[in-house]
């Protein structure tokens, strides 16, 4: 169960869990403030702790205000597109033939035929994400498996508003976010680890936060660079 301390303008969720110190976070896209408490730590005790962080949480929820948003993609000739962190030119080509996407060292080629609207334009460039991400997710599990000692069941790619991924430890499944495409291959990698973790420690408590400093000792770094680079244009919900 949890409660909401109310500072001004910022509300917080408190959740009490067993952990033997409080975590506070920031939550991108639209600064979500949450803190992790020790079991049976009482209201006041836990708003007098938010009361000593006031000024770092507001410091954050203003770098994530200021952080760059993508434009919404219209699929035109010369839009910019992200692809594994690199910027790449769309040329947009009609032909009466199967719609496909091509990339090369400068540049996506996206082929559709006369007339095809920008909604079904973004179908076929979510699929060729995916595919990419069919190409390079099965490698990055294989390789942490025997690491963790754990095994994924099967994973699927998704949309996802919120979240660059999850975890279903009872199954083993993983779930990634398609926007991870857009990102360098290393961040994608951390995601990976993050919810491959996950089927050890299902909750981020202490010994989940210890397993990830041993296996992925920059993942704080990752973490920061993966949440300020340009955010999806898609209005995001919590």
């Amino acid at each position: 169960m949890s409660d909401i301390i109310r500072l001004g303008d910022i509300e917080i969720e408190l959740t009490r869990k067993a952990v033997k110190h409080a975590h506070l976070s920031v939550h991108p896209p639209s600064g979500r403030v949450s803190l992790v408490a020790p079991t049976g730590t009482r209201l006041e005790v836990a708003r007098a702790f938010a009361i000593t962080k006031l000024g770092w949480i507001r410091e954050q929820r203003s770098r994530l205000r200021a952080q760059a948003r993508e434009a919404p993609r219209r699929l035109v000739e010369r839009e910019t597109h992200f692809v594994w962190g690199r910027r790449y030119l769309l040329s947009v080509r009609t032909e009466e033939a199967k719609p496909s996407v091509v990339l090369d060292h400068r540049r996506i080629t996206l082929t559709v035929r006369a007339g095809t609207k920008a909604s079904k334009r973004a179908e076929i460039m979510h699929e060729w994400h995916k595919s990419l991400l069919h190409g390079a997710v099965p490698a990055l599990i294989r390789k942490w498996e025997p690491k963790l000692a754990v095994t994924v069941t099967a994973y699927f790619l998704q949309r996802m508003k919120t979240k660059w991924g999850s975890c279903n430890p009872r199954k083993g499944h993983i779930r990634l976010n398609t926007e991870l495409v857009k990102k360098p291959r290393d961040l994608l990698e951390f995601v990976v680890v993050h919810e491959m973790m996950h089927l050890i420690e299902p909750t981020h408590s202490e010994r989940f936060l210890s397993l990830l400093c041993k296996h992925y000792p920059s993942w704080r770094e990752a973490r920061t660079e993966l949440n300020e680079l340009p955010l999806s244009a898609a209005v995001w919900k919590e």
